[in-house]
């Protein structure tokens, strides 16, 4: 019984760097997945102000968005996407978890830390399972500022509207949190 104990402590011990290990991979891995997606995406936007203006942007948005997101995840195989505290589409609403990172990122960035480099992730139990959750902030930036930010042209205010009926995206600075990427993979 003593020796079965020591062995088990000891497999339970060296488990320890290799589930950190884990972790870190897969946080490499969620990075690089949710780069792809704002890269993907910052590129379509930017493509549209410049052939359409802000106007054509929206349209670009509300279509290339969701085909953008669904084939980032279909290339990683596990679910990305963009979530925030304030969303225009409301199937990027957070769930409770992303509810929180999302509150605790506002806390970091009131308390200095850059958004740039913000990140959560932790392993987290839903339904039962295991998962892998990961989050990056994501700052209002550039042309975004346009459609999110505290002055936004009427013409534009109204076919966000007719696009979102119920957008609560809006009101931002240049540098808020905008939002975050999220990443979730089953363990």
């Amino acid at each position: 019984m003593k020796r079965f104990l020591t062995t088990t402590l000891l497999a339970s011990l060296m488990a320890v760097p290799a589930l950190a290990d884990d972790l870190e991979s897969r946080a490499a891995a969620s990075r690089e997945a949710s780069g792809k997606l704002l890269k993907a995406l910052k590129a379509e936007v930017e493509k549209a102000v410049q052939t359409g203006g802000p106007l054509h942007a929206v349209s670009v948005c509300n279509e290339k968005a969701p085909q953008i997101t669904r084939q980032v995840s279909l290339q990683a195989g596990w679910d990305v996407g963009r979530t925030s505290l304030k969303h225009r589409n409301p199937k990027n609403a957070p769930d409770a978890w992303e509810q929180k990172v999302l509150e605790d990122f506002e806390r970091r960035k009131a308390a200095g830390e850059s958004l740039k480099t913000m990140e959560h992730y932790a392993v987290v139990e839903e339904q039962g399972k295991e998962h892998f959750r990961y989050m990056k902030a994501i700052p209002l930036f550039g042309v975004c500022v346009n459609c999110h930010g505290s002055k936004i042209r009427p013409d534009l205010s109204e076919k966000i509207y007719k696009l979102y009926p119920d957008d609560k995206a809006r009101g931002y600075n240049p540098g808020d949190l905008r939002g975050a990427l999220t990443v979730t993979q089953p363990m």
